[in-house]
């Protein structure tokens, strides 16, 4: 695993109109690894993601401050492209949200859409293989999407996202809509696609994290209601000998 980093975030800080919602975050996420962002409901775990590809940009009275670098480039300057930004990082919701097309079309019209000229069906294929759906969607390519199961549908967000090459991945809860079988198969996939994407994760479900991670950051809200990080390191070291106490209380269930 190459410990080189991607993202170098500093200052970083979110409102939506007068409220902080997230405030004063520093870290830097390590490329072709999986960090995953965990702590309670309301602490920004979800906003601060949204802050890696611009999301929130498309949130009205959302503004952020602060320096995100991608690859050691200000995404938030403003002659940076925030279309050329999402392409570059996919994003994985919380609810599998496919397009109300066939299965085949969902992973095509994302890449019409950014000017592929390529051979469509193969890398349809390819982008199915890659999130380990093709074997169970290859003879039924022009059925709705919809008539894929919950764990299916998301694993074809997860291809459809993929279709486009992105080199990052941000996933915000994607298997909280999901059964364990489904749970576990999407789990298996972020293990595998970290060898050659950079995964950040956002999960209410601790074991997941330390199944799937090769780092964590805790996230908490302070007394105004604003989330900030705790701490960020090693997921084993988080898990095991957290240098936080909250960190290990939280880890331990002492509060949520």
């Amino acid at each position: 695993m190459g410990n080189s980093t991607v993202f170098n975030i500093r200052g970083l800080n979110v409102y939506y109109g007068d409220f902080l919602a997230v405030k004063d975050v520093d870290m830097d996420i390590k490329k072709e690894s999986v960090t995953a962002l965990i702590g309670p409901s309301g602490c920004g775990k979800s906003t601060y993601l949204r802050c890696l590809n611009r999301m929130n940009d498309l949130i009205i009275g959302a503004s952020v401050k602060g320096q995100v670098s991608f690859e050691n480039r200000n995404i938030y300057d403003s002659n940076v492209d925030a279309t050329e930004v999402r392409s570059r990082i996919g994003m994985v919701f919380q609810k599998p949200n496919p397009f109300p097309k066939s299965i085949y079309r969902n992973i095509a019209f994302g890449l019409k859409v950014n000017g592929f000229t390529g051979d469509m069906d193969e890398a349809v294929e390819k982008s199915l293989k890659q999130a380990a759906l093709w074997d169970e969607v290859k003879d039924r390519l022009n059925d709705s999407a919809f008539t894929l199961s919950g764990g299916q549908q998301q694993r074809l967000c997860i291809a459809r996202a993929l279709a486009i090459q992105p080199e990052v991945i941000l996933m915000d809860e994607p298997a909280s809509a999901l059964d364990p079988i489904a749970t576990l198969a999407i789990e298996d996939l972020v293990r595998e696609l970290k060898a050659n994407y950079t995964i950040v994760i956002v999960t209410h479900n601790m074991q997941q994290a330390a199944r799937v991670s090769d780092e964590t950051a805790f996230f908490m809200v302070d007394e105004d209601r604003s989330g900030y990080l705790v701490e960020h390191d090693d997921t084993q070291k988080i898990f095991t000998n957290p240098t936080n106490q909250r960190t290990e209380e939280y880890i331990t269930g002492r509060f949520s």
